[in-house]
């Protein structure tokens, strides 16, 4: 990438827009119109992040790193400079583009009765439900026409991965969820890996701004057990699409005193239980309230209410968690 290049990338990519993506909120406002925050890059508890919206860059007087936003991609990312040109350019592009591959995957879901029997047997039934997570279906074979009459360049799918090298569809007969810069895909064959994201970061934690002043928030693995919670009546709840939070995730768990009852898959060989105990301690450490839900063994929270489970019984898991 050349000189001119990448200089044409920083000016389209405003420094304290990207931060401000990530969850960044400036603490006090200074002279010449410079921030000061605290550090995304590592734990802060005084500001000490300065950020200069007009020179685009940044510098921590804790940490001692700076640069523009290129260096804070690399940084905070744990990325080397190559992935996070990509992670940029795709973060720069994927807005628009996400969206109409969403809203072409959302046309499609009722299309094809194999989707809405695969979202059945999962225990997905309300239509708001359908509507609040904007599920969608990816049948393969047609999303790359559908956005080539929009405008996107072939070569704009494949960067964002919705397309293969060959030009196929990426996401073949696929339950979607849109996430906030991302798309994940459950896939219908036990035949194809069943996990499917577009390369990047997964993101933030799932729909985190509908539950961040909640005083309890009830915290999920997966966006199905999300969805088990949501149409019983649970509102106050979020997903990490994993065991393994992401630092963004583990600092929007931290970003305020709250409650977090995990609640995290009883697995047979002990991986969940054994996840949700690390985590709990690590938010401890950080002054946050924790209790763990115990599900009957084999269960998470989508097959305790596919499977009969109600939101009486499961507030009672809640009440008895420690």
């Amino acid at each position: 990438m050349s000189r001119q290049a990448l200089d044409e990338l920083k000016q389209q990519i405003p420094l304290r827009d990207y931060l401000q993506a990530h969850d960044w909120r400036p603490a006090r406002t200074l002279s010449r119109g410079r921030f000061m925050g605290l550090c995304p890059l590592h734990e802060d508890h005084e500001p000490s992040f300065l950020v200069d919206p007009l020179r685009n860059l940044f510098y921590c007087y804790g940490c001692g790193r700076g640069g523009d936003v290129i260096r804070f991609a690399e940084l905070y990312h744990q990325v080397k400079f190559p992935q996070a040109l990509a992670l940029l350019r795709q973060w720069r592009g994927l807005p628009p583009l996400l969206r109409a591959a969403a809203d072409f995957y959302r046309m499609q879901l009722h299309r094809h009765g194999e989707a809405v029997a695969y979202l059945f047997q999962r225990g997905v039934r309300s239509p708001e439900l359908v509507e609040h997570m904007r599920i969608g279906y990816a049948p393969g074979g047609c999303l790359r026409g559908w956005l080539a009459q929009l405008g996107f360049p072939v070569e704009t799918l494949r960067q964002a991965g919705l397309v293969t090298g060959a030009g196929y569809d990426a996401y073949i007969h696929r339950i979607v969820f849109p996430l906030e810069a991302n798309l994940y895909g459950r896939s219908l064959s036990a035949a194809a890996p069943p996990h499917r994201f577009l390369p990047g970061a997964k993101g933030g934690l799932y729909s985190w701004e509908q539950v961040q002043q909640c005083p309890e928030v009830i915290l999920v693995e997966g966006l199905f057990d999300y969805a088990a919670l949501w149409q019983a009546g649970f509102r106050n709840i979020t997903c990490s699409m994993g065991t393994h939070l992401n630092a963004r995730q583990f600092r929007q768990l931290c970003d305020g005193p709250r409650i977090v009852y995990m609640a995290f898959d009883a697995d047979a060989n002990g991986s969940g239980q054994k996840a949700a105990q690390l985590l709990a301690c690590r938010l401890r450490e950080q002054g946050i309230h924790v209790r763990t839900i115990s599900l009957p063994d084999g269960h998470d929270p989508n097959s305790f209410f596919a499977q009969g489970g109600d939101a009486h019984q499961f507030q009672c898991l809640m009440e008895a968690a420690r």
